[in-house]
């Protein structure tokens, strides 16, 4: 593949409004330069369906042991932050335990080892035993929101049923609650590489510092009396192969996996999805009362339309090409989940939700291969419990005049909607 003799100059895939709405732009990539070199930067963001799942396989050639795109974005903060503040950072950090990689940044034979203990948090018999509970917080947030015909989405269901469910499952203690769904919500903005200021640096900084301590807290409570939930298992199993317990750090790192696959997706697509039942009124008809593979193929055209994570970098370890396209040793590529998600070669009628699309799973919201999303049937469970509540709960769901329109937070990783404001009739 040569380099496109189409114009593609103006496309500026860090501006914000590319960042708030892609898909033309993916859709102009994916056409002329479905491995795209990012002007001035050492980023090949690809964007094509089949070159995608060809890169997820090749664990050799695309290594997941890579996190400097995040790390440059950090340090790029950190260099433009007044001296005090760097000092202030710079005692924080010390102060914090060293995360190693585990399961994200590591490839097989290494991400096994942790792939195959996180597997015992997400075993089929296990969500299934956990239903009841999942249903009873949403049934719960629901019920709270009393006569309310209008209300922020986000705030009054999206964040605080998908956080209250992870904090549950991790073993959350009550009285750190609070404090927990700041911190986990602190974690997945640091993700967004939205620039922030610096006594907001210092803010999520000590944020982290604080989370990891009540977290190694727990850690060790639950190694003395432990319990049914997720931080007991990571803290009493042992990597066999080593015979040991994880360390402290090895915890932390898969628990910070945790903070952000555990609540941030899910809390993305519920807000998605509500929309996307706004914008098509007729889905609220179609779906209210539907049988149970309806909702689920809702769901899965929620997660394909909007990806909550849009994209995630892998390292080329040797001189190889992609799609005919020449890369070499030690280049970045992008895979653009939200961009491959969308490819009329893949999915007909991409940009439209189809309720009786077929294969509509083999969307790429939670990845794919040996990284595909351990916690992707907890959020699975989650959106397939949801959205039927909360039809039964709601009438002729509109979005309330007087709000500005709903809009993604300018991201590149990550992809939310931070406020959307519905009225709508009760049926209850």
């Amino acid at each position: 593949m040569s380099t496109s003799a189409v114009d593609l100059s103006d496309i500026q895939l860090f501006d914000v409004p590319t960042l708030k709405d892609p898909w033309e732009a993916y859709g102009r990539l994916r056409d002329h330069a479905p491995v795209y070199l990012v002007p001035g930067m050492n980023i090949h963001v690809v964007t094509r369906y089949d070159l995608l799942r060809e890169a997820i396989r090749d664990t050799e050639t695309y290594s997941s042991k890579f996190d400097e795109f995040l790390g440059g974005a950090q340090q790029m903060q950190f260099a433009a932050a007044p001296e005090d503040v760097q000092q202030e950072l710079v005692r924080i950090n010390e102060e914090m335990i060293v995360l190693p990689p585990t399961m994200l940044t590591l490839d097989e034979p290494e991400h096994t080892k942790y792939r195959s203990l996180v597997g015992k948090l997400f075993t089929a018999s296990r969500i299934k035993s956990q239903e009841a509970a999942v249903q009873a917080v949403i049934d719960e947030t629901i019920a709270s929101l009393g006569d309310a015909t209008e209300i922020d989405f986000m705030e009054a269901f999206g964040f605080p049923v998908p956080l209250r469910i992870i904090s549950d499952r991790l073993g959350i203690p009550e009285e750190d609650r609070e404090f927990f769904y700041d911190a986990a919500t602190a974690a997945a903005s640091g993700l967004r590489l939205t620039p922030i200021g610096p006594d907001e640096m210092v803010r999520r900084a000590q944020i982290a510092l604080d989370l990891q301590k009540m977290l190694v807290r727990v850690i060790e409570e639950r190694r003395q009396d432990p319990r049914d939930d997720m931080i007991t298992i990571l803290g009493t199993s042992k990597l066999e192969e080593e015979d040991r317990l994880l360390t402290h750090g090895e915890c932390l790192s898969i628990l910070n996996q945790f903070l952000v696959a555990g609540h941030e997706t899910t809390t993305s697509t519920f807000g998605w999805g509500m929309l996307l039942l706004v914008q098509n009124p007729e889905l609220q008809d179609q779906l209210r009362g539907a049988d149970a593979k309806l909702t689920k193929t809702f769901v899965e055209e929620a997660l394909r339309l909007e990806a909550p994570v849009q994209g995630l970098p892998r390292l080329v370890t040797k001189d190889t090409e992609l799609g005919g396209y020449p890369l070499k040793e030690g280049e970045m590529i992008m895979l653009r989940y939200g961009a491959a998600n969308r490819d009329e070669r893949q999915f007909e009628n991409p940009d439209a939700v189809d309720l009786q699309r077929e294969k509509a799973g083999m969307q790429m919201a939670f990845g794919s291969g040996v990284h595909h999303c351990p916690g992707a049937p907890l959020a699975r469970q989650e959106l397939n419990l949801g959205f039927p509540a909360l039809l039964e709960h709601m009438d002729n769901i509109k979005l309330t005049p007087g709000h500005a329109d709903p809009e993604a937070e300018a991201s590149f990783i990550l992809r939310n909607l931070p406020e959307l404001y519905i009225s709508f009739d009760l049926r209850n």
